[in-house]
């Protein structure tokens, strides 16, 4: 693993984790901010737990783990993908700037929501990087490549060596036959 993964991904990690760490031990902090979010998606996901309270926690326990198996570089580019998951919800419900009237605040959310959108783009990095490994796509192009190049070599082969045992089995069904 190269300096700037073993370094980055806790860096990235950290804030999920903290912030997770807060929702799962105190989701009634949260609960009426994440309110407005999650009835809407709870409604159309049908697996998620119905009261708030529970929704938000799931979210901070999927950050912990996620965050957890990130910093550590165990299945980054899954824990990536699963905390960017809880992050487009904690981010419209939490840093709603354009429903803010006092010019302060509005600024402050603002930022807020540019800092989460700056954090989910460095979660889809992290969910694309094979850390310098092929991925599994241009694995199996190459595969499926290496099999076709096989294949021919084969039927070459084959070619090659058919004719003259055929025409030396002519030759043995005339002298023997």
């Amino acid at each position: 693993m190269s300096l700037l993964r073993l370094v980055g991904r806790p860096m990235l990690a950290s804030m999920f984790i903290s912030g997770g760490l807060s929702s799962v031990r105190e989701p009634e902090q949260v609960a009426p901010t994440a309110e407005s979010v999650v009835r809407p998606v709870t409604e159309r996901v049908p697996v998620l737990p119905d009261r708030t309270e529970q929704a938000v926690r799931l979210s901070g326990a999927v950050q912990v783990a996620a965050g957890f198996l990130l910093a550590t570089g165990r299945v980054p580019r899954p824990a990536a993908l699963a905390i960017a998951a809880t992050l487009v919800p904690t981010t419209l419900a939490a840093h709603r700037f354009w429903e803010e009237e006092d010019p302060a605040d509005r600024a402050q959310q603002r930022i807020h929501f540019f800092k989460n959108l700056s954090m989910l783009g460095g979660l889809l990095i992290a969910a694309d990087d094979t850390a310098g490994n092929p991925s599994l796509l241009w694995r199996g192009r190459h595969a499926a490549h290496d099999v076709r190049r096989e294949a021919h070599l084969v039927r070459r082969s084959i070619r090659a060596t058919a004719r003259p045992a055929a025409a030396a089995g002519g030759v043995r069904s005339k002298v023997f036959g």
